[in-house]
């Protein structure tokens, strides 16, 4: 143990004696940050953070719909629907208002991928529509 005493140098003593410095610093600067109200506040948060986690893994309608959101092909129709949202704001933006009757009507009714996307509305519609009849006849027994 001698031997270790003996071989440090005062560069070693100075180096440890300036970490010493910056971690009363920093135990400082941590000490003067963390106030009563930051404390109380951030204990607060964690806490709803808590109770709305819990009820979001409660719902069973929620976790369904999370766990079909992780299958591969919803992923898909996910990224091109945030896609899709994306570049529908835009051409909104724009664009002027549209001014309504049967004539603009039927110039959007021709102008292409609006075929396609009341197929994709009509379709969507047609499946939860089964769906929901189909959960309400089980959970009624019938």
């Amino acid at each position: 143990m001698n031997d270790q005493a003996q071989t440090r140098t005062p560069l070693d003593e100075s180096t440890a004696l300036d970490s010493l410095q910056e971690l009363a610093v920093l135990y400082k600067s941590i000490e003067d940050v963390l106030t009563d109200d930051i404390i109380t506040r951030v204990g607060a948060t964690v806490g709803e953070g808590l109770v709305l986690l819990d009820r979001l893994t409660r719902n069973e309608g929620l976790m369904r719909l999370m766990h079909a959101l992780g299958r591969p092909e919803n992923q898909f129709l996910l990224m091109g629907l945030a896609d899709a949202l994306t570049e529908t704001s835009r051409q909104l933006a724009d664009s002027e208002p549209a001014k309504g009757g049967i004539g603009g009507a039927l110039r959007t009714v021709r102008e292409p991928g609006t075929e396609e996307g009341l197929r994709i509305l009509a379709v969507l519609g047609k499946n939860l529509s089964k769906s929901v009849r189909e959960r309400e006849q089980r959970r009624r027994g019938a």
